[in-house]
């Protein structure tokens, strides 16, 4: 009987903390951080401030953790999405699901990538580390192409810095063009075309020798 009920008072305490990390995520997006306040969270997850501040310390701490949340949710669905990737030409695909998850996660991504910017000891408490490894898994799966022959031998760290900015501003710019341009016919063109740059460039074919290929290894 005890266990029950310290399984349920668990479960409760999770679910506690849910709310206030849901609350924050859409505040923090839409009022900003300096613009929130803990009474604003704890009257927007449904909870007193006083158990707001039995489950995170202050402010920040909250700010912390949905950030970190984030930035580890963007990297499990990177793994994933590369993992499943069918062959390394289908870049369209991860683009396109990338801008969809983007679009659909607006405020996460907000709070991430805009208002995490304000607060050094984000950057590398949380941005540093996750967002090196996704650098460093991104750059594995080109040097895998690159020692396959699919790639060109290009420096596969730039490859992948690269190609993580181009989802993450495509998410952004794609987002901001209003709900016509969410239908999924523009959106797969939209992936299919950074995929397209991505992938080929813009020069012309008989044009690509005649410029200095910036970022080949020697």
């Amino acid at each position: 009987m005890v266990a029950y009920y310290t399984t349920a008072a668990l479960a409760l305490e999770r679910d506690t903390e849910t709310k206030i990390l849901q609350a924050a995520q859409r505040l923090f997006a839409r009022q900003g951080y300096g613009g929130t306040t803990t009474r604003d969270l704890a009257q927007a997850a449904g909870v007193a401030e006083g158990t707001l501040f039995r489950h995170f310390e202050n402010k920040k701490a909250i700010l912390v953790k949905v950030a970190s949340d984030g930035w580890t949710e963007l990297l499990t669905d990177l793994l994933t999405e590369l993992s499943e990737m069918a062959n390394y030409k289908a870049i369209d695909q991860v683009m396109q699901h990338r801008i969809n998850d983007l679009s659909h996660n607006a405020d996460l991504m907000r709070v991430c990538f805009m208002e995490a910017q304000l607060h050094p000891e984000l950057q590398g408490q949380v941005q540093g580390e996750i967002l090196a490894k996704m650098i460093d898994v991104t750059e594995a799966f080109f040097q895998t192409a690159i020692d396959r022959g699919i790639y060109r031998p290009i420096n596969p760290r730039v490859l992948a810095q690269i190609f993580l900015g181009m989802f993450a501003i495509s998410g952004f710019t794609h987002s901001a063009l209003g709900e016509q341009a969410s239908a999924s016919e523009q959106t797969q063109a939209f992936a299919k075309g950074l995929a397209d740059v991505f992938l080929n460039g813009v020069l012309q074919e008989r044009d690509m020798n005649t410029h200095s290929t910036i970022g080949v290894e020697a």
